[in-house]
C-alpha cells in the first residue's frame, strides 16, 4: 500500500469534502441506473419448474410463499462436487440476515444449484446457514438461466454466459436473477445479472472498499478467500 501524504485536520476536510461532491453524484447515478433495472421489459416463465428442497418438491410459483417478488441466487455447486464453491460461499455468509428485510419488502430469496440435493444438505449444515437452498437437479433450470453448461459446451469449450460467448471449462457459474408473480399465478423474469455483477450484493466488499488497503487483491481476484471456517486469523 502506498501511503497518502499526511496533512492538518483542515485539509483533509477540505479534501473530504471535495470527494463527497463525486460520491454524492455517483449516489444520484446509481439510483438512475437502479430505475432503468427495473424498467427492463419482462419475459413471462412458461416452463413449469420444480425443485427438491428442505420443504420437499416445489414449483417455481411455491417459492415465492405470499412474496410477489423473488430473488434467487445461483450458487456454485455441481454435481459431483465435494463442495460449493468458496467464493459464492464468501456471498452466501451475507444471507441469512437480510432474510426479514427483504420479506418485509414484499420478497422472497432462495438459492438455487444444479447439484443433488443430497450433496447439497451436509455442505449447508457445515457452513450453519439457514437460508432456503434447492436442486435444479432434475429441470433445466440452470441451463435456461445460463448458469449450469451442457456436456456439449464444455467439450466445445465455449458457452453463452453473462450474454456472450465465453470460453467456458467449468460447468456451473454464478449469477443472481429476479422473478415477479401477478395475483393469477403468472410468473415473470425481469432480471438476471451475472460475474461481476454479483459485487453489489456482497456487504464485506463495500466494507473493505472504505479502509486504507482496500480489497487489496492486487490483481490476482478472490485469491485470499476461504471458507469461513478455513480462515487462521
Amino acid at each position: 500500500m502506498k501511503k497518502p501524504k499526511v496533512v492538518s485536520r483542515d485539509k483533509w476536510i477540505s479534501a473530504r469534502k471535495a470527494l463527497l461532491v463525486k460520491e454524492k453524484k455517483f449516489t444520484r447515478e446509481r439510483e438512475r441506473l437502479a430505475q432503468m433495472r427495473r424498467n427492463l421489459p419482462w419475459v413471462k416463465v412458461d416452463k413449469q419448474y420444480a425443485f427438491e428442497g428442505p420443504d420437499g418438491r416445489q414449483t417455481l410459483a411455491q417459492l415465492f410463499g405470499k412474496k410477489s417478488q423473488l430473488v434467487v441466487y445461483h450458487f456454485m455447486f455441481g454435481p459431483g462436487w465435494k463442495d460449493g464453491c468458496p467464493h459464492c460461499s464468501f456471498w452466501a455468509d451475507h444471507y441469512d440476515a437480510m432474510l426479514p428485510h427483504l420479506g418485509a419488502r414484499d420478497t422472497g430469496f432462495v438459492v438455487i444449484s444444479h447439484a443433488p440435493l443430497a450433496e447439497i444438505k451436509p455442505f449447508k449444515k457445515r457452513m450453519g446457514w439457514n437460508f432456503k437452498w434447492l436442486s435444479s437437479n432434475k429441470n433445466d433450470f440452470n441451463y435456461d438461466y445460463h448458469v449450469s453448461f451442457t456436456p456439449e459446451e464444455l467439450k466445445r469449450g465455449t458457452a453463452v454466459y453473462n450474454y456472450a460467448p465465453l470460453d467456458m471449462d467449468i460447468s456451473d457459474r454464478e449469477g443472481i436473477s429476479v422473478f415477479f408473480k401477478e395475483k393469477n399465478g403468472d410468473i415473470y423474469h425481469t432480471y438476471s445479472t451475472f460475474a461481476r455483477g454479483i459485487d453489489i450484493v456482497n456487504t464485506t466488499y463495500h466494507f473493505l472498499d472504505l479502509v486504507p488497503k482496500g480489497r487489496d487483491e492486487r490483481g490476482r481476484g478472490q485469491f485470499w478467500v476461504r471458507y469461513h471456517d478455513k480462515y487462521k486469523n
